[in-house]
């Protein structure tokens, strides 16, 4: 099996390490295309207005001058032109991509770009309120979580969602399979500054943003300690309104 891996936290970040150990379990035909710099928040961007770069780092081992979108849509093209990969892993992320935190995620966008191109396609994130534990419940629980789901066949234009909770891997009480979930809007926090000009900058956070923990969802599991595994898919249609809306121009 062809496993290629990319994130959003950039090619020297200790969660794509963790990556790596997770896929060597896996296969060991395993591919690295990452962003050279940290591109959290980048969501499912394009680079447009300006090329990329591909550089390499050894063998099966690069990085894109650009964002999670770009790092897989160009290993897609310049990498695999003879075999492509049979699965996408994005991450680890260094922070949890719960409810509609995903709509940002450049870690799951990644995932997104794969499956838009027919390749299954998971990301992973390590939730990371106590630093001591670090990225000790997906190093240890990654390959248990990820063994099941390869085997899975899932439908065009879906992909799966982990989140690994900010546990040591000893007090992990399981994994569940729930949906997504959705914050509670006052949306994160904003910080207003002054540059060494005088000019005003602001500058979005979000560690304040409050979240409600309706039963089954991703940030209900992750609260009590288990594993989030959760299916989403790209079509945002949403088909139960089209036959009222279709009623108001008839």
């Amino acid at each position: 099996m062809r496993i290629l891996l990319t994130n959003d936290d950039g090619i020297h970040a200790p969660g794509l390490t963790v990556l790596e150990d997770i896929a060597s379990q896996l296969s060991d035909d395993v591919w690295i295309c990452a962003p050279a710099e940290e591109q959290s928040g980048a969501g499912h961007s394009l680079t447009l207005h300006h090329p990329v770069r591909l550089r390499e780092h050894g063998e099966k081992r690069f990085s894109v001058t650009g964002t999670p979108t770009d790092s897989v849509n160009l290993a897609l093209r310049k990498l695999f032109a003879d075999r492509k990969p049979d699965l996408v892993l994005s991450g680890v992320n260094a922070g949890e991509n719960l409810g509609d935190d995903i709509t940002y995620s450049g870690t799951i966008s990644a995932a997104m770009e794969a499956a838009l191109a027919g390749i299954p396609a998971i990301g992973l994130s390590q939730a990371y309120r106590e630093t001591r534990n670090g990225f000790d419940a997906a190093r240890q629980w990654g390959a248990k979580v990820l063994g099941p789901l390869i085997d899975v066949q899932m439908a065009k234009r879906t992909l799966v969602n982990v989140n690994f909770p900010a546990l040591a891997a000893s007090e992990v009480k399981g994994i569940r399979v729930v949906r997504q979930g959705f914050h509670d809007y006052e949306r994160g926090s904003l910080v207003e500054g002054t540059d060494p000009r005088g000019r005003k900058y602001y500058w979005f956070g979000l560690q304040d943003a409050e979240h409600t923990l309706d039963h089954g969802t991703d940030l209900e599991a992750v609260e009590d300690g288990f594993i989030a595994v959760t299916p989403l898919q790209l079509d945002l249609t949403h088909h139960s309104a089209i036959s009222n809306l279709a009623d108001r121009f008839a």
